[in-house]
């Protein structure tokens, strides 16, 4: 099998795992659901093991399908970065790019990633700047910088954006807080609870969640934080002080270590978020250098990034 039909491969069976659907993986792919069947069958062939387990209403992955799932992201990210270094070499763009980031995103992936790219570019230089602010920058900035990574809403429609990765937000408490104040057992028991919120330009999917079909807003009514700093409402929540709706990107490594308690995810992780976390430029085209940063960033995060996937794979599943 050649890399690129490997790599097709395995990415279509990665996204039958997220999305536990057939239907939901050909959506992604130029495919019929039927084709994803038969494709998916020819690997379990190939494997000699059953990677699903297929009901009328999910397709869920059996322990082999789990175990597999973890040597396929491997094999993936292998793959990327190999043919990364392959167009560093072939090409050698040299300069420099200049990029404005939001902090916390900045410190936790952002930055390795950056390292891991000059590494693999040693014509490249970057100009990092992190912003202590989740809301980041707008786009009359541009003009200073090359790349804004922007976590949000779109600020400007004349904008070339460029999706990262996927953005889900999940609500967490400390252990030591739901021992002294219980378990909520659904969104709508949230005002019987202390809270860690923004004091202002929240997020707009903050707090809001599928009730009866409808996406509500429901929340602790009594704050003990407000802030505009998103690791202040993580330090807070970690310390016990009340429940947060915190991004994943910030939280999966607290909520796999045990530091935080992910509520409200008998079925795996929430579902994504309209907005997602983007680069923006004001090129269309973009030169050499910055294309091949994009190119770098999308494999490294994704759709579904590298710590969701990590998270889903660390929670426990519900009784089928």
């Amino acid at each position: 099998m050649n890399p690129d039909a490997l790599t097709d491969q395995l990415e279509l069976f990665l996204d039958v795992l997220e999305t536990g659907s057939f239907s939901a993986a050909a959506r992604r792919h130029p495919l019929t659901p039927s084709a994803v069947a038969r494709r998916i069958d020819a690997l379990e062939r190939a494997i000699g093991s059953s990677l699903f387990s297929r009901t009328t209403h999910a397709v869920r992955a059996t322990p082999a399908g789990l175990a597999f799932a973890e040597r396929a992201r491997r094999i993936l990210t292998e793959l990327h970065l190999a043919r990364a270094e392959a167009v560093s070499l072939s090409s050698a763009p040299e300069g420099l790019i200049r990029i404005d980031a939001p902090t916390p995103f900045g410190r936790r992936h952002l930055g390795p990633a950056i390292a891991d790219f000059l590494a693999a570019n040693p014509g490249l230089d970057v100009q990092l700047r992190l912003i202590d602010s989740f809301t980041d920058l707008h786009g009359e900035h541009l003009g200073e910088v090359d790349v804004v990574v922007r976590i949000g809403p779109l600020p400007d429609s004349r904008l070339v954006a460029t999706p990262l990765a996927s953005m889900v937000r999940i609500v967490c408490a400390s252990p030591d807080y739901l021992r002294r104040r219980g378990m909520p057992q659904s969104p709508l028991e949230l005002d019987q609870h202390d809270g860690l919120d923004w004091d202002s330009l929240a997020p707009p999917y903050a707090w809001r969640f599928a009730i009866d079909g409808k996406l509500q807003q429901c929340k602790p009514k009594r704050l003990r934080m407000v802030t505009n700093n998103a690791e202040t409402l993580l330090f807070s929540a970690i310390a016990g002080l009340g429940i947060a709706h915190l991004p994943t990107w910030m939280s999966s490594e607290h909520l796999q270590r045990g530091e935080l308690v992910p509520l409200f995810c008998e079925n795996g992780l929430p579902p994504t978020e309209p907005t997602t976390i983007y680069a923006l430029r004001l090129e269309r085209e973009g030169s050499p250098r910055i294309r091949l940063l994009l190119s770098f960033l999308q494999q490294r995060f994704g759709f579904p990034p590298p710590w969701d996937q990590a998270l889903q794979a660390s929670l426990p599943r519900a009784e089928e």
